[in-house]
């Protein structure tokens, strides 16, 4: 497994795999990997013939400095566990390395990238788009994986692959749980003890939430999640909304749409965590 810092370099290599009519596979990460991304790296190696990984934490995706600064980083941990996949090329480039000069571009999404974690993380989106595009300029990947647990990014990466003609196929993979149904997430080393105990009510209550479709309204099954969690005192959720899973936008009924989730962002003390349940699933 090799480890490159440098655009050039990086391009060198791939440009000489893509020679030798190999595909690129590209799982984008910000580091502090857990079985989650490993399962994407999987995914990679089971789809293409060169696997590629990228570890850099992207400033422009952060409306909150403390947030960013208290993101957990473990470069060395992070080798190790990537050492026994299918791995060859880890990408750990610096903040200049990807931003020689300041990205101002300004995408546009139209709602997607505005409703949920966009309306609580103003410019949230756009550093993604930022930070994605310019990572798929340097590695030219055919194919780049996605876990569905951040599902609204999902979508937004899909619409700016559209957007800027980029030949690159999504590949959308499923959310990774702990034994006890917590969505894995980075975020998870910053909890305390008593926080990690509470966290997977998160993912209970949306599950059990998917017995009132048809059963009982949008809005009371809202009521039942949001009260259910807000019950605990480790937890305070942001924000739980019931959606077109391909517009995403609110809806109030569940004939509305045959592509349905939930999607919800929960604070445990400081950390925020994010998680998402399909009530209905249609063809994406």
């Amino acid at each position: 497994m090799e480890i490159v810092e440098s655009s050039e370099q990086l391009s060198g290599i791939i440009n000489n795999v893509k020679a030798q009519g190999k595909t690129v596979g590209f799982v984008p990460t910000m580091g502090a990997l857990h079985q989650g991304h490993i399962s994407l790296v999987n995914k990679a190696a089971e789809t293409c013939d060169f696997v590629l990984v990228s570890v850099f934490v992207n400033p422009t995706q952060f409306n909150n400095p403390d947030d960013l600064e208290r993101y957990p980083r473990d470069l060395a941990k992070d080798l190790h566990l990537l050492k026994d996949t299918g791995c060859e090329l880890v990408f750990a480039p610096t903040v200049k390395e990807i931003y020689p000069k300041p990205d101002t571009r300004i995408f546009d999404f139209g709602n997607l990238d505005k409703v949920m974690e966009g309306e609580h993380r103003p410019g949230h989106f756009n550093g993604v788009a930022q930070v994605v595009s310019r990572l798929f300029d340097i590695t030219q990947p055919d194919y780049a994986f996605f876990g569905e647990k951040d599902f609204q990014q999902l979508a937004v990466i899909r619409a700016m692959v559209r957007q800027e003609n980029f030949d690159v196929k999504i590949v959308p993979c499923p959310t990774i749980r702990e034994e006890d149904g917590l969505a894995m997430s980075s975020r998870n080393l910053l909890l305390t003890p008593q926080q990690r105990k509470k966290a997977p009510i998160i993912a209970r209550t949306l599950f059990e939430s998917c017995n009132f479709v048809n059963a009982k309204s949008i809005d009371k099954t809202i009521e039942y999640v949001i009260n259910s969690i807000n019950r605990e005192e480790e937890l305070k959720v942001e924000y739980f909304e019931i959606a077109d899973a391909d517009t995403l936008l609110p809806i109030k009924n569940w004939k509305e749409s045959e592509h349905i989730v939930g999607c919800i962002a929960v604070f445990a003390g400081e950390i925020r965590l994010i998680d998402n349940v399909i009530y209905k699933k249609g063809i994406s």
